[in-house]
């Protein structure tokens, strides 16, 4: 596959003409919404003006009640390559699992059969117009490449924090996966904690997952924040236990979670959030190898050995 350095830049609908040595990788990407009046079309915005634009972009309406489902129908009657999908409101925000549930319905309603990646996209998001281009290149560069994308920066107050995560980690505000490595996990788990396990099943299968570190995303509603502080930690602290993590790692990152605000709180509501779950008998990631892959891969880290965390 070619660099993106060498990519023309063309409409969506010119990219089947181009000889395959020059063909433009065909991207699409869903985008579960609920509730994003307020950002939604300054991200689309960013979108159309980007370098090389999806060659398709399903944005689905979770049930939203303000004027979310208005923002994607003025854009899909403008551009053919947006199209919106309007979901039922079940009456409150189901975390974790909603998302999945409205990304399957997304991509159950792509048209686009070629694509060589598939973005999940958050609605709430400004970039660069040159932010795709340069993902694909990062792509187009490392074969084993499977999951990537930027550095998600909130805006707090007013002011860019920049989000903190492992080295093989990229949030689930912006993921873009490669379609052997999408097809090989298997799709998302439906569940809290499933923009993890998609990256530890893809590491276990020999692919390679990574945050660009010079590409930045400004998110405008923090990861969250919708649920408020505590809710937010103990739901975390739920989603490290659905996917299966060891019970020593765990306290290590409560420990760790200590020496930041806001203190004891975040640790306390990491840890009551993970063991509860034991006690509730909650279900966990249906992928006993997957689990086991993970568990290896904290041990190697608290040993200081090499492993997914670097």
């Amino acid at each position: 596959m070619n660099s993106t350095a060498s990519y023309i830049s063309a409409s969506p609908e010119l990219r089947d003409d181009l000889p395959m040595s020059a063909r433009i990788p065909n991207y699409v990407i869903i985008t579960p919404v609920r509730d994003e009046e307020d950002h939604l079309r300054t991200t689309i915005e960013c979108m159309i003006q980007q370098e090389i634009r999806p060659q398709e972009w399903v944005i689905v309406n979770d049930g939203s009640t303000d004027g979310t489902a208005g923002v994607i129908d003025d854009y899909a009657s403008r551009y053919s390559w947006i199209h919106g999908v309007h979901r039922k409101n079940r009456g409150f925000r189901k975390s974790g699992g909603g998302v999945v549930e409205a990304f399957n319905e997304g991509y159950n309603a792509l048209v686009s059969r070629d694509w060589d990646y598939l973005v999940k996209f958050d609605g709430d998001l400004s970039f660069e117009p040159d932010y795709f281009k340069k993902c694909l290149d990062y792509f187009a560069r490392e074969p084993k490449l499977g999951v990537g994308g930027g550095v998600i920066w909130n805006l707090v107050e007013g002011e860019r924090q920049k989000e903190e995560c492992p080295a093989f980690h990229v949030r689930g505000a912006t993921k873009i996966y490669r379609r052997n490595c999408w097809e090989a996990i298997g799709g998302f788990w439906p569940a809290p904690g499933w923009d993890t396990m998609d990256e530890v099943k893809a590491n276990m299968l020999g692919w390679n997952s990574r945050t660009f570190d010079d590409l930045c995303l400004t998110h405008h509603r923090v990861t969250g924040a919708a649920d408020g502080l505590w809710k937010n930690l103990v739901k975390n602290g739920r989603a490290n236990y659905i996917c299966g993590y060891h019970p020593l790692f765990m306290l290590g990152k409560c420990a760790k979670r200590l020496l930041q605000p806001p203190f004891l709180v975040g640790s306390a509501g990491l840890f009551y959030g993970f063991i509860t779950g034991y006690f509730k008998r909650i279900q966990q990631v249906d992928d006993r190898a997957a689990i086991a892959y993970l568990r290896r891969q904290q041990l190697n880290r608290l040993r200081g050995a090499e492993s997914i965390w670097k």
